[in-house]
């Protein structure tokens, strides 16, 4: 079903987990895709993953660098005419003790995870205004941990962070007459390579479990029973980035195998 015929989609932290599985399926969709991440090693991963096609393009994108958000726009409609969404994946999570965490680490986590959602939520708003009446959708990858702690500080106010510039983008674009909608997807935990690296960081001497303690206690606390994929949160995104969801903004849609129900 081509839901996302005609439109053209920028998604960061592509070159992975859920950004390599929400270009795929907004490709499946119909939609034409600039996939961007800072490594210019996840080029040849997309195209591995979902064959040739003209309506791919890729860009190495710092989504902390204001003038790569220039670009990375720019691109979109030199090479695709317009942006009707953005999707804002990248992110980083340190490990990280309150007792132990220097400002440089905190400031990084809010760099990547916070304010480069800013600078890409600023840069798709001036651009996607020239669309007119048509609009268009943004998509910000939160996390539950920006709903609940469990994470280090700094991922959580940092995701926490996330959904309420998503809350607060969403109805100034409203109340402004801007016809642009944007919401947040909070995943629980997915399996993704972001996930396994951070339990690779458990030290069993300082932490008194190991990796794999660790990971059955959370799969645990899953009423579902089970990590997620990273396809059931793309399903999401694709959702909100279509017409699907065209009353649905300043929304959080929680994907987390009921993670926060109990």
């Amino acid at each position: 079903m081509n839901r996302m015929d005609s439109k053209v989609a920028l998604v960061t932290g592509a070159g992975g987990g859920i950004g390599l599985a929400t270009v795929r399926l907004l490709l499946e969709a119909g939609a034409q895709v600039l996939a961007t991440d800072k490594d210019p090693n996840a080029e040849s991963v997309l195209h591995a993953a979902v064959g040739a096609t003209t309506a791919l393009d890729f860009l190495a994108h710092d989504v902390t660098s204001e003038s790569e958000w220039r670009a990375a726009v720019a691109r979109c409609r030199d090479r695709f005419g317009r942006l009707d969404v953005l999707v804002n994946n990248a992110g980083i999570a340190i490990r990280e003790r309150l007792d132990e965490m220097d400002l440089a680490t905190w400031r990084r986590v809010m760099d990547v995870n916070l304010d480069g959602v800013f600078l890409g939520v600023q840069a798709a708003v001036a651009t996607m205004r020239l669309n007119g009446n048509a609009g268009g959708s943004i998509v910000n990858v939160s996390s539950i941990m920006g709903l609940v702690g469990g994470a280090g500080p700094a991922y959580n106010a940092s995701k926490g962070g996330v959904r309420l510039l998503t809350k607060s983008v969403a109805a100034w674009c409203a109340r402004e007459g801007i016809p642009i909608r944007v919401n947040s997807v909070h995943p629980g935990y997915i399996r993704t390579n972001l996930i396994e690296q951070a339990f690779a960081q458990v030290d069993p001497e300082k932490d008194g479990y190991t990796p794999d303690e660790i990971r059955e206690t959370i799969r645990a606390l899953h009423p579902m029973g089970r990590f997620g994929e990273p396809e059931e949160v793309a399903r999401a995104i694709v959702f909100l980035a279509s017409e699907d969801a065209s009353f649905m903004t300043g929304s959080e849609l929680v994907v987390d195998g009921g993670y926060t129900a109990v």
